[in-house]
């Protein structure tokens, strides 16, 4: 008992040492909340954020680029099979190398920057399990392509590239080789994003041209981005290179069109941008109200999205009487929809009003289940989008529904998701049926948890929606706050999905609620190693909403522990010194232009 008393100083010391190995948490942190949820947002924010970390935590430059790198492989690593991996792999390959392009010019001592890029990959090729992990995950040497394209940016000497590809390719030699049968002909995501980039830029000068007389060209170019994974391919790099705002507001352009292929595939290519990458992208800049495109307003107004409630009697849901009687009439005489000369936003915003008088007739017996049936295919069976538009209404219809009135609603929900496999649809309709039935999944996710219904929608393979409904059901969120925040302390690094369910409880509990119950996790810490780590991860959560949780911070919370004496005991070092750190990292950020 007495020797295991006399180990206990040893026990902590070596503790300590490897609370010291971890690394540089925030920086980590940083870099994993840019890739996880702003990978469309500007470089720059980022890149001054980075330098202020960098100065206040007086990190080396060779340790500060290695841990961008380090986060930005784990988050590769660790990123869900689909949209997100593509996302990450876009913002590794492309746009940390421009970040890095950004950081060069910042004074960095006496050092060159590129010698300081080429020692932090010396280091990098020291952490072999990491590289391996990260080369079996994406199925090709992903260290190699990453010196490649730092090469091109101008960030490694030719000889130093060379020096390190030889370095890994020889590494490489001893790593186990997980190449399956399956995967053996499949073309790494790596690859695929460097060559979506130039792409984009050539898609994007497509666009620009005139179209109006002979459309053909450009519906070509469209429809061929929605074969397989293109378009998310070709939506990462866009997003990684700023150039997905651009590309959303040719699309705004197109989708004004009164050709029904084109305004179809622009219009559901839109939906699935502001579902991916957020409505902030779509958005215009601030102009003369006639200018605003349709599906801006329609976006803004009655698309369904996470945490928006909508009311199903607003304006926008109820257009002209005359225009939504002449559409049920098409809907409900006609063995097929007449696509010539017809005006689609003019059907997109009637289709509303026509799915309740059908509903109506549908619930007193005018209508059976085969017309209503009929009708449904009628709508999905040639344009997704007025598919989308009517499941957009349902939804904010079925939100105001009593649990006995639901039943029907579903049902036309469910027969609009399901794709119509017919021999005359029109030209690219499978690949608009698996964008379209991505679309209403994200649409539908929160009636139906509410409603525990289930409706099947389109399989592609992969799984749309892989940070929805993390928290656990009934469980409260302050005991999974706690929860969550333990173990990434414990770990050291915040990882993707933790960053999720930050968000998530952030929105849920409120500003004051998060920030309060963070402060009292970290003034929990009575370890000064523990604490301190705690700082690094607390001001890097605290990157989800920077300047309301500063607010939060300094004007309510701070006043009232320094104000409250049966608090004070809280304050005393090493929490309360942990705090103060907090405090100067925030004051600091917040005093910056």
């Amino acid at each position: 008992c007495i020797g295991l008393v006399k180990s206990i100083p040893t026990m902590l010391s070596v503790h300590a040492e490897q609370l010291n190995k971890t690394g540089f948490p925030t920086i980590h942190a940083v870099v994993l909340l840019e890739g996880t949820m702003n990978l469309t947002g500007e470089p720059q924010p980022l890149v001054e954020q980075l330098m202020m970390v960098k100065r206040m935590q007086r990190i080396p430059s060779p340790l500060f680029i290695l841990e961008i790198w380090k986060a930005c492989f784990v988050g590769l690593i660790e990123s869900p099979e689909g949209t997100e991996e593509l996302k990450w792999t876009a913002f590794t390959f492309l746009k940390i190398p421009q970040v890095l392009v950004k950081l060069k010019k910042y004074p960095q001592g006496e050092k060159d920057f590129t010698e300081d890029v080429n020692c932090a990959f010396e280091f990098l090729l020291k952490l072999t399990p990491l590289l391996d992990k990260a080369d079996q995950r994406c199925n090709c040497d992903c260290t190699s392509l990453l010196f490649q394209e730092c090469g091109k940016q101008g960030l490694l000497s030719e000889a130093n590239m060379n020096n390190l590809i030889a370095k890994r390719t020889a590494d490489r030699e001893h790593a186990p080789r997980l190449k399956s049968p399956e995967n053996a002909n499949i073309q790494p995501n790596p690859g695929l994003i460097l060559r979506a980039e130039p792409t984009v830029t050539n898609i994007l000068k497509t666009m620009d041209s005139d179209h109006s007389k002979t459309p053909e060209g450009l519906l070509g170019v469209l429809g061929h981005m929605l074969s397989g994974k293109s378009l998310d391919l070709l939506l990462a790099a866009a997003a990684a290179t700023g150039k997905l705002k651009v590309f959303a507001r040719n699309l705004s352009t197109k989708a004004a069109s009164v050709r029904a292929l084109l305004f179809d595939i622009s219009f559901l290519m839109l939906c699935h941008v502001a579902q991916t990458y957020g409505s902030e992208v779509i958005l215009s800049e601030a102009g003369p109200p006639g200018e605003v495109p349709f599906f801006e307003t329609w976006m803004q107004t009655c698309m369904p999205e996470e945490g928006k409630i909508l009311n199903p009697d607003h304006p926008c849901f109820r257009p002209d009487s005359t225009k939504v009687e002449s559409l049920v009439a098409l809907l409900n005489n006609s063995s097929e929809m007449k696509l010539v000369q017809m005006k689609w936003q003019e059907a997109c915003l009637s289709i509303s009003a026509a799915i309740l008088e059908i509903l109506n007739a549908w619930e007193n017996g005018v209508l059976t289940f085969e017309s209503v049936q009929k009708i449904t295919d009628n709508i999905k069976g040639k344009v997704c989008s007025m598919a989308v538009c009517a499941v957009a209404w349902l939804v904010a219809h079925v939100r105001m529904l009593g649990l006995d009135e639901r039943e029907k609603s579903l049902q036309m929900i469910r027969q609009l998701a399901t794709p119509l496999y017919a021999e005359n649809t029109l030209q690219f309709y499978s690949e608009r049926v698996v964008i379209m039935s991505s679309i209403l999944e994200h649409m539908c996710a929160d009636v139906l948890q509410q409603t525990a219904a289930n409706i099947k929608f389109s399989a592609t393979g992969v799984v749309t929606m892989p940070y929805w409904n993390f928290l656990p059901a009934k469980k409260p969120i302050k005991e999974v706050l706690m929860g969550v925040f333990s173990k990434v302390l414990e770990k050291g690094w915040v990882d993707s999905r933790s960053i999720h369910i930050f968000d998530t409880l952030l929105h849920m509990g409120g500003v004051y609620w998060f920030c309060n119950n963070l402060v009292k996790e970290l003034l929990k810490e009575t370890r000064k190693e523990h604490a301190m780590r705690a700082v690094e991860l607390l001001y890097s959560i605290f990157c989800l909403d920077m300047q309301q949780l500063t607010l939060t911070l300094l004007g309510h919370i701070l006043p009232n522990l320094l104000t409250d004496s049966s608090k004070w005991h809280m304050l005393m070092d090493p929490p309360g010194k942990a705090l103060l750190t907090v405090v100067c990292f925030l004051h600091d950020q917040s005093n910056r232009p």
